[in-house]
């Protein structure tokens, strides 16, 4: 098995969420806590409640969700940029989609004793829609749906189900995070490779064309 940026990102998210589980300390030490953040200046956890997750089913949505697109995305940049810049350019849109889609959550939170929240999901999201602008009609197949989903479409049902999870709240899990992560992933992708705004429109007129 090649060993990628992919891999080793899902197998330090994975065993850092397991051990955290098992660790409350560890846990509460890099969860993200803007209220803590703001009076003691503890802006690494921006980045490391990234690597925690609430439940194996949090856990295991974000992985599949990631190592399903991320191959993608890895690839493009790695032929665009260089194997080094390519992966340089990788490491931030996921772990800087991590960072910037946690910082409206920051804002909106730092007063709030009570409020915590962790997961992958500003990356994740981050790397989804940077793959679905190169090939937004791809298929999924998303269990226990027996038919594939395009790309583009799964992508509006993720951002849809994050709206619906955000306005439950109580589950420690940024679901903003979705939102923003994905604009970042689109913004800075088009920085970097703007054909990518021609590919993806190409391709959904394709798409459609095929149905009309």
């Amino acid at each position: 098995m090649e060993i990628s940026a992919t891999l080793v990102l899902a197998v330090l998210t994975v065993a850092i969420s397991l051990y955290a589980w098992s660790n409350p300390d560890f846990l509460e030490s890099w969860i993200m806590e803007p209220y803590r953040m703001k009076r003691q200046n503890d802006w690494y956890r921006f980045l490391t409640s990234g690597f925690l997750h609430a439940d194996f089913t949090h856990l295991l949505f974000n992985m599949i969700a990631f190592y399903s697109f991320s191959r993608v995305v890895e690839t493009i940049f790695g032929y665009a940029f260089g194997p080094t810049a390519g992966l340089l350019w990788y490491l931030l849109l996921y772990l800087g989609g991590i960072v910037v889609s946690s910082v409206p959550t920051y804002l909106r939170h730092r007063d709030d004793p009570n409020y915590r929240s962790l997961g992958a999901s500003g990356g994740v999201s981050a790397v989804v829609f940077s793959a679905i602008l190169f090939n937004p009609a791809a298929g999924l197949y998303i269990f226990p749906l027996p038919f594939e989903i395009p790309g583009f479409i799964f992508g509006f049902l993720y951002l849809g189900y994050s709206y619906y999870m955000s306005q439950r709240q109580g589950d420690n899990i940024n679901h903003d995070a979705h939102f923003y992560g994905a604009l970042y992933g689109v913004v800075l992708t088009l920085l970097l490779i703007p054909r990518a705004a021609v590919i993806f429109l190409e391709q959904i007129q394709g798409y459609i064309g095929k149905y009309l």
